[in-house]
């Protein structure tokens, strides 16, 4: 095991034995949702791993050491704690040299999951390119992390306050496969198709956990992108949230809002604009999609070991 990592026991004799390992980001407790629901939807999360046979391992640093696996405690103080930050890859070095507490984005949790041997990772959406971006170059270094890092992520497509069009295109050009779940639309995080086709598509975990052994025989080294909708009961329309997401993105330009500052504002304001449906969405899709990638893990875990 790597040296740098601090590993929870449980999900290290996981990993040493060959058992199904989930990551899961730390963002979404620190920055993602409000309180209480943060820490609510956090252990819902991991318990819907466990009740599909994996172990869960939520990732982020505390106190300049890499953590693979919060404890139930550690997860609580995460939830209530300000002032957290918020690290992607270009910001794990001076963290932990600081020995600061820091909640990991989508592009660092690949990262830290990946040097711990983990494949598999559930998430709400992924970052990408963003409106405006051919003025702004604002685009989520989580994108070039799914290209360099064989991890595979299930999620609800990218998040909706983004470019999803050329999101998708620069995943294609960097080489990540993008497949439906059981789908073959490209789902808006809220929105169940965003009105964008995939080229390939999986029926199951297994179809799923095939695609990721295939992909990484052939040498090739990015991660695959398994995309799962919200589930249909809280799934939104595609009108009224383009109209949410308009007012949040004008308010956002109005408060000079920039940076790694946007997206936790846009989903606050989202929330706050749609009165809370937007929140429960995507609580809803976030246990979705721990409970997916714990069924893909499984499947994984399986097939590799024949």
């Amino acid at each position: 095991m790597d040296t740098a990592l601090f590993v929870r026991e449980d999900v290290a004799a996981a990993l040493r034995a060959g058992r199904p390992v989930v990551a899961l980001e730390s963002t979404v407790i620190a920055h993602g949702l409000p309180r209480p629901q943060n820490l609510e939807t956090a252990r819902a999360m991991e318990a819907a791993v466990r009740e599909e046979g994996a172990v869960p391992a939520t990732i982020a640093v505390i106190e300049g050491r890499l953590v693979i696996g919060l404890s139930s405690e550690q997860l609580t103080t995460f939830a209530a704690t300000d002032g957290i930050a918020k690290v992607s890859r270009a910001d794990l070095g001076a963290v932990l040299a600081g020995r600061q507490t820091g909640a990991t984005t989508v592009a660092a949790t690949m990262l830290i999951a990946a040097r711990a041997g983990i494949s598999t990772f559930a998430t709400g959406g992924i970052g990408g390119v963003h409106r405006g971006a051919e003025l702004s170059f604002d685009i989520s270094a989580d994108l070039p992390e799914i290209a360099r890092t064989p991890v595979a992520i299930v999620c609800a497509g990218a998040k909706a306050i983004l470019d999803l069009p050329r999101t998708l295109e620069i995943l294609e050009t960097l080489g990540v496969p993008v497949a439906g779940y059981r789908t073959n639309k490209f789902p808006a995080f809220y929105v169940e198709d965003s009105g964008l086709r995939l080229q390939s598509r999986v029926e199951t975990a297994a179809e799923a956990a095939r695609l990721m052994q295939v992909h990484w025989k052939l040498g090739l080294s990015s991660g695959i992108v398994f995309c799962n909708p919200p589930p249909s009961a809280r799934a939104l329309p595609q009108q009224e949230v383009d109209d949410w997401i308009a007012q949040a993105l004008q308010s956002a330009a109005a408060a000079g809002i920039r940076g790694k500052a946007v997206t936790p504002y846009l989903l606050d304001y989202l929330a706050k604009g749609s009165r809370g449906q937007t929140l429960q969405t995507n609580i809803a899709l976030l246990v979705n999609n721990a409970r997916v990638a714990a069924q893909v893990a499984k499947a994984y875990s399986a097939l590799i070991s024949k």
